[in-house]
């Protein structure tokens, strides 16, 4: 049948059901992995081994573990991206079990809050290289399906492949994150497959042969050979405006007026004669050669780029480095999506034997969060970012909080609420909330190394001013604030318990008598400690985790 008079519901079905087989395929082989799943705290041990051997000439070089506070203020943090209550400290410090740590970790990621907060990490990685602020229509569905997979434990080269195949409604696909905010171009599409699944970044060779690695032009436009038929179209109808992603394979008519509309092959530009129609490439994945024919359909030929992708070594390297960096603090490889065969770690056994092992998990990410958690490099102390000089792994690294970190220390500290704008359309009313509103100040690309994620002077103004912090720390009964000024007379302990709200530690001696000097001074009990609460909650400690 002639390709022309295949109908789009036609092509979707077909798309549909090779999926489907794909996935099958992977699962089955995914149970077999998790039947030997390897055990997190045994290769967490061997990673350590592997660190000191390779990095360091004596463990007198190394921070000591972490204070049992501390960590659980950090591990709360990288893993729901909130603070620990009062009453959490205390069990915790109290519990006499050994294995405490591991349980912890254990149950923050059985935690609805673990996929939520990856999620939104993930949404930050895709929507910080958008091409226009229009892509955001399509960020709530990709939060809200990425942490219902990532709490259901789906693999990650599942979840890649999803978004590598997607097509449809962006606000009813969360896949379709990545092709929305590249308008479906095919070029830039290709560049950030690769920086985010492989973490090497090809788009460097799209006008010219890498300056620095070994891709040559002809691999880049290979790759796009995969993503020429795709495009991001206007869904409209009486009730809701929307985009769609669209894969076609009908070519011969002619586009509506200013539409973009799918080709049939990709075409690398003449860079002498940019007029000329260009070469035709044949879809070619640029680590290992593989091919597959020109006239292959847009579901055939991303179904096997997803699958030649994520069985490539360098796809378990890029999500562990990448992990590791956010939760230690630095990477193997200095930058997180800037990794590949030209590049040297600074510890090749270690990152090697993680990246295997998660393959062999399955690539479940909770199995590798859980693993590098349990390294004495994760529970080190923290100590500021190493110079030059300085050996990697040492000691963690603090990092500022990411907005949305940020804005639930800020609601958990006080027990203040988070309300939605009701009068933003549904679709962008993520943009018009406290949360949104708050991102468009705090938050960060989180592919840049931390010591770019500085603060600025609209951040401190802004957190000064929040009305989000005004409503914390006024005495109302919409927080916390007035009832515990009310319900503990006795300074020291009020002193104390904001400091474990704030801080997840309890005041120094001589934080205690700063206090009590100023309170010493104001006849007014309440706004020596609305004023105390401010403090905390606008100091650079409550903004960054240690």
């Amino acid at each position: 049948m002639p390709s022309s008079s295949i109908s789009f519901t036609e092509i979707h079905a077909v798309a549909r059901i090779l999926r489907l087989i794909l996935l099958a395929h992977a699962m089955l082989g995914i149970a077999t992995l998790h039947a030997a799943q390897p055990v997190p705290a045994r290769i967490a041990e061997r990673i350590d081994t592997a660190l000191t051997k390779e990095l360091f000439a004596s463990e007198s070089e190394l921070a000591p573990l972490t204070d049992d506070l501390t960590f659980v203020r950090r591990v709360w943090l990288d893993l729901v991206g909130d603070i620990p209550s009062p009453e959490e400290l205390t069990t915790f410090v109290i519990d006499p079990q050994a294995n405490k740590r591991e349980q912890l970790i254990a149950k923050l990621l059985d935690d609805p809050h673990y996929g939520q907060n990856w999620a939104r990490y993930w949404r930050d990685v895709v929507f910080f290289r958008a091409l226009d602020e229009r892509s955001q229509i399509a960020a709530t569905a990709m939060e809200a399906d990425l942490a219902k997979w990532l709490n259901e434990s789906r693999p990650w080269s599942e979840i890649a492949t999803e978004f590598i195949t997607s097509t449809g409604d962006v606000n009813q696909n969360g896949a379709t994150a990545i092709m929305m905010a590249q308008d479906g171009l095919t070029e830039e599409t290709t560049a950030e497959v690769s920086r985010i699944f492989l973490g090497i970044q090809i788009q460097c060779a799209q006008c010219h042969d890498h300056p620095y690695d070994r891709w040559k032009r002809e691999q880049f436009h290979e790759l796009a050979a995969f993503f020429p038929r795709i495009a991001v179209r206007p869904s409209l109808s009486f009730t809701r405006r929307s985009f769609e992603v669209v894969g076609s394979d009908r070519f011969g008519r002619r586009p509506p007026k200013n539409e973009r509309f799918p080709t049939a092959e990709h075409l690398m530009p003449d860079l002498e004669n940019p007029q000329a129609p260009g070469t035709k490439m044949e879809p070619k994945f640029f680590l290992t050669g593989a091919s597959v024919p020109w006239g292959t359909t847009d579901a055939e030929r991303r179904l096997q780029l997803a699958q030649w992708l994520t069985a490539n070594e360098w796809f378990a390297t890029a999500v562990v480095n990448r992990m590791w960096a956010e939760l230690v603090g630095e990477g193997f490889y200095p930058t997180v999506d800037d990794i590949g065969p030209d590049r040297t770690p600074v510890a090749p056994t270690a990152v090697k034997l993680l990246s295997r092992k998660f393959a062999e998990s399955g690539y479940d990410l909770k199995w590798l969060i859980k693993t590098i958690c349990l390294t004495e490099a994760y529970q080190r102390e923290s100590r500021p970012a190493r110079g030059t000089e300085g050996t990697p792994f040492a000691a963690n690294v603090p990092q500022r909080l990411r907005s949305d970190q940020l804005f639930n220390s800020l609601l958990s500290a006080l027990d203040s609420s988070e309300e939605l704008s009701l009068r933003a359309r549904p679709q962008r009313m993520a943009q018009f909330s406290p949360r949104g509103r708050f991102a468009d100040v705090f938050a960060y690309d989180p592919s840049i190394s931390r010591e770019e994620a500085v603060s600025s002077i609209p951040q401190v103004l802004a957190l000064m001013n929040s009305p989000e912090v005004n409503q914390a720390v006024s005495l109302n009964r919409r927080n916390v604030l007035e009832e515990l000024v009310n319900e503990i007379p006795d300074d020291e302990q009020l002193t104390t318990e904001l400091y474990l709200r704030c801080l997840s530690r309890p005041p120094t001696a001589a934080e205690i008598a700063a206090v009590a000097e100023y309170r010493s001074e104001s006849s007014n009990r309440g706004e020596v400690f609305v004023d105390l609460a401010w403090s905390l909650l606008n100091s650079a400690e409550f903004q960054h985790r240690r």
